[in-house]
């Protein structure tokens, strides 16, 4: 049996199966390829996100990032030491004198924006108004 005859032979139902799995095939497809943009894209936002963070850390606080991923600030009114860590929440742990987490704070700007950017945000934040950055942060 010959590909046309086989078409012509086939039913409706058959050909609508055949053409949603080509559907389905072509959208998978072209879905893996958009997935894969958008994830080169956010690598390379991050990387640049990452070159600007480092710029604003002192040599001991970028030494820290780079092997223990997080850095420590000195909050501008209160003078508490505030450890920043890679994460996408509850990121910020709140110091004793003794390097003792004593408090989780959480807060960063608004949006999808690369983990660098909300971590130099959070870091400025702290440095120049950390009563502000503290009103609106969450705490656990």
């Amino acid at each position: 049996m010959s590909a046309g005859e086989l078409v012509s032979s086939a039913t409706p139902v058959v050909l609508l199966i055949l053409g949603a799995l080509m559907f389905a095939m072509v959208t998978a497809e072209l879905s893996g390829r958009l997935r894969a943009r958008v994830k080169a894209r956010e690598r390379k936002a991050e990387l640049k996100a990452r070159a600007l963070l480092q710029s604003w850390l002192s040599s001991v606080q970028l030494a820290r990032l780079e092997s223990d991923g997080y850095f420590e600030v000195i909050g501008s009114h209160s003078g508490k030491r505030y450890r920043i860590r890679c994460r996408r929440h509850m990121n910020i742990d709140e110091l004793d004198q003794n390097g003792a987490r004593v408090g989780i704070w959480c807060f960063g700007p608004v949006g999808q924006l690369p983990m660098s950017d909300t971590m130099l945000a959070q870091k400025i934040a702290l440095e120049t108004d950390e009563p502000s950055a503290l009103a609106l942060a969450n705490r656990a």
